[in-house]
């Protein structure tokens, strides 16, 4: 996993955005790796297109070059290609990833670099939403309480990536491009592109899967977040986790931080786990309503679960009761109004003693399933 530092690195920089569609958080932290590589975005209005909202997550490795430029310019990039005006969204995406690591590699001179970083990107507009990934960050959505996956991580051991990667004159040993990178996706990584290749033919390439949803009225949430949290929890747990915040009405931000201190490695004894950089997005959609809409959506549906799960007597010892192993299958908002397209970093806020003694039920429960990580 890299070096480590002798303590981890808990502070955060955490942020929140609103407007009239969204409600965002987000939060990163660098652990217990050397330096924070990892960059991200959240726009609510794209300045050459007001009605879309742009988010993303970039996992950097080997330098943060590469993941800061990407976390500045490849909005950028896919609103200036043609494709964004046809509105072919999809195809948009794919060539900004392409026209972002060609202008790094001719432009800015960046051949020589060994840094490289993941994007996955959630582009919404006119309710329709569009997921890019090129990677293993991971992006997953919360629909009336279900899981919908928006994206699929990018590893050598994929039968069709790791049939690129030797095609193109590489190997995979170890689950690793070339027995190096971990990943068979990315921005950068210039040492496994060759002049000679078409960009979907590298042995690393940056061109992205897109995935396409419509958004109802039943879409909760969506999660960005790097592969610090998802090799230490499962989609599931993550949606589960958020959900059950949301419900105690804790705000998208501190739902961040708390995710990533539940993913943090107590030590470095736990072969990487919880001991990378961490960032998460959290994207709360409002439909235009505000935001203890969705509170009351989530703490209904919570109570209703645990409602449900006290009235079912527990089954006998031996007979048939897995549902233990299919589990392991910028500024606060202090005022109950932020004006639209609001951005800031937060400040800390009082704590509510009474609030927290309703939440502690819904708490309890979520924790039982969520602590046999460690």
């Amino acid at each position: 996993m890299g070096q480590t530092l002798s303590e981890p690195v808990t502070a955060k920089e955490s942020a929140y955005c609103q407007n009239a569609a969204f409600r965002v958080g987000s939060s990163c932290m660098q652990g217990w790796r050397i330096n924070m590589e990892d960059s991200h975005t959240h726009i609510l209005s794209l300045p050459d297109d007001p009605g879309a909202a742009f988010f993303a997550v970039y996992d950097g490795h080997g330098g943060a070059t590469v993941a800061q430029y990407a976390g500045k310019h490849l909005h950028k990039f896919v609103l200036k290609r043609p494709e964004y005006n046809d509105d072919d969204i999809e195809r948009a995406l794919q060539q900004g990833f392409l026209d972002i690591d060609y202008e790094m590699l001719h432009n800015e001179s960046w051949g020589d670099q060994m840094a490289g970083s993941t994007a996955v990107v959630v582009l919404v507009k006119d309710n329709k939403l569009y997921c890019a990934n090129a990677g293993d960050s991971r992006a997953i959505a919360c629909v009336n309480g279900q899981l919908e996956i928006l994206s699929l991580d990018h590893k050598p051991n994929n039968e069709a990536e790791s049939k690129r990667i030797i095609e193109g004159g590489g190997w995979v040993e170890f689950n690793r491009v070339n027995g190096n990178l971990a990943l068979s996706r990315a921005l950068g990584d210039f040492v496994f592109k060759r002049a000679n290749k078409k960009p979907e033919d590298q042995i690393v390439t940056a061109y992205p899967d897109v995935e396409t949803r419509k958004i109802m009225d039943d879409w909760e949430f969506i999660v960005l977040a790097c592969d610090g949290i998802w090799d230490v929890m499962s989609n599931a747990e993550v949606l589960e986790f958020c959900r059950t915040r949301i419900g105690m009405g804790m705000y998208p931000e501190e739902i961040c931080e708390e995710l990533m201190n539940h993913c943090l490695a107590p030590d470095c004894q736990m072969g990487g786990l919880g001991g990378d950089n961490m960032t998460v997005v959290l994207v709360c959609l409002l439909h235009d309503r505000p935001y203890s809409d969705l509170i009351a959506r989530c703490r209904n549906s919570n109570e209703n679960e645990a409602t449900t799960k006290e009235a079912t007597p527990p089954s006998p010892k031996g007979c048939g009761d897995n549902s233990e192993d299919a589990e392991t299958d910028t500024e606060t908002e202090t005022q109950s109004n932020p004006q639209p397209n609001s951005c800031s970093n937060p400040k800390s806020k009082d704590d509510d003693d009474a609030k927290k003694d309703q939440q502690d039920a819904l708490l309890a429960a979520a924790e039982m399933q969520l602590n046999y990580i460690y």
